[in-house]
């Protein structure tokens, strides 16, 4: 992770899906550690808010706001038009931007799964290749891919989701390969249950997952931003994760879909 000059110019970041929850702490995170930051997400005025409060916690910081729905290739393009617009390098960019679809996938709505692809999958493909083209070109940069350890297994209940996680856990572990050399670091970030409004807005309250134990979001930032100033390839914070995962990793899909489908399946079916 880079640190401010002997000038005093604070190196920039770029955080997508900064307008709450893990995205959030994550900012501020950067923010307090000596970071401009670039925040975007879809909602303006929860953007705008979270915004004002790190420029309150952190008034050193300058923080700049881009409005953006990243399910479209145009308002990538807007974004990365944003980023060039500042004249300056990102440093960091942390793709976090993110959606859930729960529900049998006989039953969910097609256009609410597609649009989750476009967001989860097609726009960090674009928005990586884009900084990373750059980062090659400077020979320095750090990217945080936000997948889940959702993305180990099959997940009934959660298909798409879990396999749009599971496609960036792979995604960002294979270009992470061919950018170490070039001085360009990837680390996947893949946080269990965490306490945000991701159940709410897949509509997952009426489940055992949504209802049990969460991880707090501020806790998931700091290891996900430790992990990246060590350079690691990925991390699951918080140790019942890491044991949930270890265990997955030993099972079958069959087991690992049964298990993880107890968890996601609406208590009302």
């Amino acid at each position: 992770m880079a640190t401010a000059t002997q000038s005093g110019t604070r190196p920039l970041s770029l955080v997508t899906g900064a307008s709450s929850g893990i995205g959030y702490e994550i900012a501020r995170k950067l923010a307090e550690v000596g970071y401009d930051v670039l925040v975007t997400s879809s909602n303006r005025e929860k953007l705008e808010q979270a915004a004002q409060t790190i420029r309150t916690e952190t008034p050193t910081a300058q923080i700049e706001v881009v409005q953006a729905d990243l399910s479209r290739a145009d308002q990538v393009r807007k974004l990365w038009e944003a980023v060039g617009a500042l004249g300056r390098p990102i440093d960091i960019l942390v793709a976090n931007a993110g959606v859930g679809v729960s529900g049998e996938f006989a039953e969910t709505d097609l256009d609410d799964e597609i649009a989750l692809i476009n967001l989860n999958v097609t726009s960090q493909v674009h928005l990586m290749k884009l900084a990373s083209r750059e980062m090659v070109a400077r020979g320095s940069g750090d990217i945080l891919i936000t997948s889940s350890i959702a993305g180990i297994m099959p997940a009934p209940y959660m298909a798409v989701y879990a396999a749009s996680k599971a496609f960036l856990r792979s995604f960002g572990e294979g270009i992470r390969q061919e950018l170490k050399d070039r001085n360009v670091n990837v680390t996947v970030l893949m946080p269990g249950p965490t306490d945000t409004d991701f159940f709410d807005r897949a509509d997952m309250q009426d489940t055992k997952v949504a209802q049990g134990s969460k991880q707090d979001a501020e806790e998931v930032a700091e290891a996900a931003l430790k992990a990246l100033s060590e350079g690691s390839d990925h991390v699951i914070p918080g140790l019942k994760n890491k044991v949930q995962a270890s265990i997955a990793k030993m099972m079958s899909d069959p087991a690992r879909a049964k298990m993880h489908g107890a968890q996601a399946k609406p208590r009302t079916q």
